[in-house]
């Protein structure tokens, strides 16, 4: 019980942030179906490279600093944390670049390669003003934030960040239709939040918010910039290949037409739903279990993350059992075409039922990067690329299923996912 009530109260302000989260990716997808058929097959296309910005900023590499502070701090050297702070955030300006200058300055060309050029043209301004604007900050803001989770202040990264996803949805309806911008609009509403929220941060961490304060007269260290890059960098290409998962299945969509690309990104974007959701347990994880590991518990380690993978099961197979239920009442949520409806029903119905080994997955990938041990995850995130997408294209086209056939094979990639992950924590590979 000692255990489940440590995460419950690291992962409680968390999970307030994510279900808003959620619930403001849940209203862009609606404001994005709103402006028609095109915008949504454009929203879409983009959707892969915004949820992956996300996911290593806020997952990936946050959990990268999120493990290297929580590991110094367990093991009593909090000066080692404080540098740790300077490194991050090169890291996160390095990071957001990457992202903003091939996708804000040639839209065009990188989402014609995923959508074709009728989505790459609908998706262009919007991909423009959300990685131009959005992207540096947002890796700022969420790199800050796991620097205050890796102290164990969790509701503190929470307040801001709640305050940002409350803030994004009327301010993007407000730019996308009162002031006519259209799809861009919301993208620039999310760099405009974010920059907001990287700068509110900024004070937060800057006044000891973490449990210390950040030195920033400190000399860049390989070593220091390894003790981040050694998880960061694994999750990161973890999450590329799980985003390259759905940049891949989307391509493959992509000669059928913009309904069956926009279907299948309502169902794609469900299914990512399931990432803030667990984040909230995963975020626990990842500071409880390097706590752990940082003063030498590795017993105490494994059962932290058996908890939190339970919990985290629990919810994301609750949620995929109501979807799978009722297709067609979230997908009629999104669209109003009934083209589109149809491709998201059928999607839905199939993969809902895999939400539940999913959400063990990423509750065990994050638990993972507290340990330090990714070796696993990242086997994981091989295992689903080659069934969802490799195993999709043999049952679609070989077997002559279909659509369907593409999204048995992301079911399946999924519930790979979950497996493989849990296969690894054990006594044998967690020591």
């Amino acid at each position: 019980m000692s255990r489940l009530r440590a995460i419950l109260v690291l992962a409680a302000p968390t999970a307030l942030g994510s279900i808003l989260q959620a619930g403001a990716q849940l209203v862009e997808m609606w404001l994005a179906a709103r402006q028609g058929t095109p915008a949504l097959a454009g929203w879409a296309v983009v959707l892969p490279f915004a949820l992956l910005m996300q996911m290593m900023s806020g997952g990936a590499m946050g959990g990268g600093v999120v493990s290297a502070i929580a590991r110094s701090l367990g093991s009593g050297r909090p000066d080692q944390a404080a540098g740790l702070v300077l490194h991050a955030g090169l890291i996160a300006v390095l990071a957001g670049l990457a992202f903003a200058i091939p996708l804000a300055v040639f839209p065009r060309e990188v989402l014609g390669l995923v959508g074709g050029p009728a989505a790459a043209e609908a998706a262009a301004a919007y991909s423009m003003w959300l990685f131009g604007l959005g992207a540096v900050p947002s890796w700022m803001a969420n790199t800050l934030a796991s620097v205050l989770r890796g102290g164990g202040r969790h509701a503190l990264a929470a307040r801001v960040l709640v305050i940002a996803w409350a803030a994004y949805p009327p301010i993007g309806w407000l730019l996308a239709e009162p002031f006519g911008m259209g799809l861009a609009g919301l993208g620039a509403a999310f760099g405009g939040v974010f920059l907001v929220a990287s700068l509110a941060m900024m004070v937060v961490v800057w006044r000891g918010g973490a449990g210390f304060r950040p030195t920033l007269r400190v000399r860049p260290s390989g070593a220091m910039f390894w003790r981040i890059l050694s998880v960061g960098l694994v999750a990161c290409v973890i999450a590329a290949i799980a985003n390259m998962t759905t940049i891949m299945v989307t391509a493959q969509l992509a000669p059928l037409g913009p309904a069956v690309v926009a279907g299948y990104g309502i169902s794609a974007r469900l299914e990512f739903l399931m990432i803030p959701l667990v984040f909230a347990v995963g975020s626990a994880l990842t500071a409880l279990v390097g706590r752990a590991v940082g003063a030498g518990d590795w017993a105490e380690a494994r059962r932290i993350a058996w908890t939190g993978g339970a919990m985290a099961f629990g919810v994301a197979f609750s949620i995929g059992v109501v979807v799978a239920i009722f297709p067609a009442f979230f997908a009629r949520l999104f669209s109003g075409d009934p083209a589109v409806v149809a491709v998201a029903t059928q999607a839905l119905g199939i993969i809902g039922p895999a939400y539940g080994g999913f959400g063990l997955g990423m509750a065990l990938y994050f638990a993972s990067q507290g340990a330090g041990r990714m070796r696993w995850p990242l086997a994981a995130a091989a295992s689903r690329f080659a069934f969802a997408v490799g195993g999709g294209f043999v049952l679609a086209q070989w077997l002559d299923m279909g659509l369907a056939g593409h999204f048995i094979g992301v079911a399946l990639g999924i519930t790979a996912y979950g497996a493989v992950i849990a296969a690894s924590i054990r006594p044998s590979l967690w020591r």
